[in-house]
């Protein structure tokens, strides 16, 4: 049987953590999002009059969630279970009658859980800048979901990796990141030239923003179909990592 408890008791603690850190976990990620509606959609958005039919500042809506809900999602998780590995704590979680699966969806459920949190309170936010339209609502919570899910079990899988802070944010910072802005956050990729459009479709980020502004405005680089397909494989692959990481014991009993 799950130890539904012991869930609970993980997943309450990282919630809790959050919100002893309201500004560092909310606020900062939500005017940072501000900052970039207000550069982007006044600055470049007076010059670009829509992008595919849609005003540009509200073309960035569902990119810069995005960006927002992949940083998020990976730093939370990270963090997460860094922290009782720093401070030797997990070793009494591993000792302890909780399963991998229960520490999984105790830390991964948290670090998605507040990480699809900001992504509202962005989407909220946006629309005191632009006018949004979200024409499939489901599919959008949808990807919302499984987008957090996804990356908060990728970020569980660096914090296990990472022996020092500096690692936490080595991958995030020099590779989502730059794979997140170079993924159609802030533009189509129906704008790049022939061959960059084909190097950028090796870019797996492209797809989880493609089906997400979909959901929005009905508009998209690639088919909703391949989207959701890499958005699963990314999935997959995390949670062959992560299984793997348990039955191992990589980094965690040794």
């Amino acid at each position: 049987m799950i130890n539904h408890r012991a869930i609970r008791a993980i997943y309450l603690f990282e919630m809790n953590r959050t919100w002893r850190t309201v500004l560092q976990s909310i606020v900062s990620p939500v005017l940072s999002t501000s900052l970039y509606f207000i550069v982007f959609g006044a600055a470049i958005g007076s010059r670009i009059n829509a992008v595919e039919g849609v005003d540009y500042g509200a073309f960035l809506v569902p990119g810069l969630i995005m960006l927002t809900l992949l940083q998020q999602s990976i730093s939370n998780a990270a963090f997460g279970i860094y922290f009782p590995k720093f401070s030797g704590t997990i070793y009494e979680m591993l000792s302890a009658p909780v399963s991998p699966l229960e520490v999984i969806a105790g830390y991964v459920g948290a670090a998605a859980s507040k990480a699809i949190m900001i992504g509202l309170i962005i989407l909220v936010t946006s629309t005191v800048f632009v006018e949004v339209r979200i024409a499939h609502p489901v599919w959008m919570l949808a990807f919302l979901v499984l987008t957090a899910v996804t990356f908060s079990l990728f970020g569980f899988i660096i914090g296990i990796w990472a022996d020092g802070f500096e690692k936490l944010q080595i991958i995030p910072m020099l590779i989502v990141t730059p794979l997140t802005f170079l993924g159609g956050s802030f533009y189509s990729i129906s704008m790049l030239p022939p061959l960059w459009q084909k190097i950028t479709m090796f870019n797996p980020v492209v797809y989880l923003i493609s089906g997400f502004r979909w959901s929005f405005y009905e508009v998209s680089d690639v088919s909703l179909a391949v989207s959701v397909g890499i958005t699963l494989f990314i999935l997959l692959c995390c949670l062959t990592v992560v299984t793997w990481v348990f039955r191992t014991g990589y980094k965690l009993k040794h």
